[in-house]
């Protein structure tokens, strides 16, 4: 069973890059710690990854694997740092248990993009709401109404100011559901907000993992993690986690990552994956995709980031290696989840702003967004 038992971070989200990720890294914090920190993971919708976590007691194994400063890593590390699921279609109670325990410091979530929308249907009564901000919302006004302390709230969707548009979010709802002035005061002003950039490549395991037939929650991560926080982390001790970093300005890390890395991922769904090629690896080693892929990162896309962010062409030349671990096999199929929505956030722009600062359309960006 998990070691950790105290509800130190409420986790909207059970999916392996959260457990590669935020979960890696409180479990790496917590050793020789007196006070460990908790997770308490919600899988939003259906209940099978949640009763996974809570019948391994919450461990799960990951595998770091890749070349760091020219070395090779391999190793592999049991994350123990998860005590409990929770299904929300089924465990809401307990959901809302959890955000009135007195030891939660923090709230954490990965939807995706696609989860920043409310929907009509969500209503104060409901359990769980349909919307992510909804159910957020309920989370908070029940602490709230439970007279604790506030929390900070880190969201590590890929979304540039993913927590003020998730807080707007969640006040839309608290307004609609006609929650009291001082619980939207308290929501606005007395929790704690902080906009944050995500970056570690993570992937299933490949056909035949030995570990993959033991542990059905096996991941694999790029030796690679930066966690971004603007303002600062606001949980005990995780900010000294090495991959963990507080900033002033988010803005210039966002562009760079969200339009060089996730919009090459994006761009490989729309070129490779028709060609029958079924992960990022074999995409940048195929001689019809990877020159087409230096050609719009650094013609298309590196231009128009230039001057803007800081060395775009050497992130740009660093990512192509990172796509190219031998050790991840990072499947285009996951990737091309919401594919119509990231192509939006992550190609569009640089298409409008190539458009505008050269006077002409850029062609490789106009053949993926035709019909878009």
């Amino acid at each position: 069973m998990s070691i950790y038992t105290e509800e130190s971070i409420l986790q909207f989200g059970t999916g392996k890059f959260l457990r590669c990720f935020v979960d890696l890294f409180v479990h790496e914090t917590n050793q020789g710690r007196a006070e460990p920190l908790g997770i308490t993971a919600v899988q939003s919708t259906g209940a099978g990854r949640a009763r996974s976590i809570n019948r391994q007691g919450g461990r799960y194994h990951v595998a770091i694997r890749g070349l760091e400063c020219g070395e090779r890593v391999d190793r592999v590390v049991e994350v123990a740092s998860v005590g409990r699921a929770l299904a929300a279609e089924s465990k809401w109670e307990n959901v809302l248990a959890t955000a009135r325990a007195e030891s939660l410091e923090a709230i954490v979530s990965n939807v995706t993009e696609a989860g920043y929308r409310t929907d009509p249907r969500d209503a104060p009564d409901d359990a769980p709401p349909p919307s992510f901000p909804a159910k957020l919302a309920a989370v908070l006004r029940s602490r709230f109404e439970a007279g604790l302390p506030p929390v900070t709230i880190l969201p590590c969707e890929l979304l540039e100011k993913n927590a003020r548009r998730l807080m707007q979010l969640v006040l839309e709802v608290a307004e609609r559901w006609r929650l009291s002035e001082q619980c939207r005061q308290w929501i606005r002003s007395e929790c704690s907000w902080h906009d944050t950039l995500v970056d570690r490549i993570v992937s299933a395991p490949a056909a035949g993992e030995p570990w993959a037939e033991r542990d059905p929650l096996f991941a694999v991560a790029e030796p690679f993690a930066l966690w971004l926080v603007e303002g600062s982390v606001g949980v005990r001790g995780l900010s000294e986690h090495a991959a963990v970093e507080v900033v002033d300005d988010l803005a210039p890390h966002h562009l760079r990552k969200v339009r060089i890395l996730n919009g090459a991922h994006t761009a490989l769904v729309a070129k490779a994956r028709p060609l029958g090629i079924e992960t990022v690896r074999q995409a940048v080693e195929d001689q019809r995709v990877r020159p087409w892929l230096e050609a719009l990162l650094f013609e298309e896309i590196v231009p128009v980031l230039e001057g803007r962010t800081h060395q775009p062409r050497r992130f740009a030349e660093a990512a192509l290696e990172r796509f190219a671990n031998p050790f991840l096999e990072h499947r285009l199929d996951d990737i091309a989840l919401h594919h119509d929505m990231k192509l939006q956030t992550r190609l569009a722009p640089t298409f409008r702003e190539f458009s505008e600062r050269f006077g002409r359309r850029p062609k490789l960006l106009s053949e993926i967004l035709v019909g878009h």
